[in-house]
């Protein structure tokens, strides 16, 4: 694929995903209890980082001009959802999410760094 389809792909993705999550959390809904925990300042705080990643990915989608941007956002992503890992274990349903993440955006890295 072509570079500006796979920042295309990874941004969106990010927006796709986010916005429920972010819905979710926000709600307070059983689901994300179970997952992210209970409302805490800590989940909150995550909350600003899910906030932040997809007014990004939103701002790049729509402003092409930043596209020098898109590598530092995805790098930042992939190394604190590699980071779940040890931190919470390969089985949580957070993790798993976040690799499946981690794939997509580590090919655009591939493709646009090459």
């Amino acid at each position: 694929m072509r570079r500006r389809q796979m920042i295309q792909i990874s941004l969106a993705l990010n927006v796709l995903i986010l916005i429920p999550v972010t819905w979710g959390l926000l709600a307070d809904s059983a689901g994300m209890a179970q997952a992210f925990g209970p409302d805490q300042p800590s989940r909150r705080i995550l909350l600003a980082v899910y906030l932040a990643i997809a007014a990004c990915s939103a701002a790049l989608l729509l402003w092409p001009g930043g596209r020098m941007l898109v590598p530092g956002l995805l790098a930042v992503q992939g190394i604190y959802k590699v980071l779940t890992v040890p931190l919470l274990g390969i089985g949580h349903p957070v993790v798993v999410t976040n690799l499946g993440i981690v794939v997509v955006h580590g090919v655009t890295l591939a493709t646009i760094l090459r």
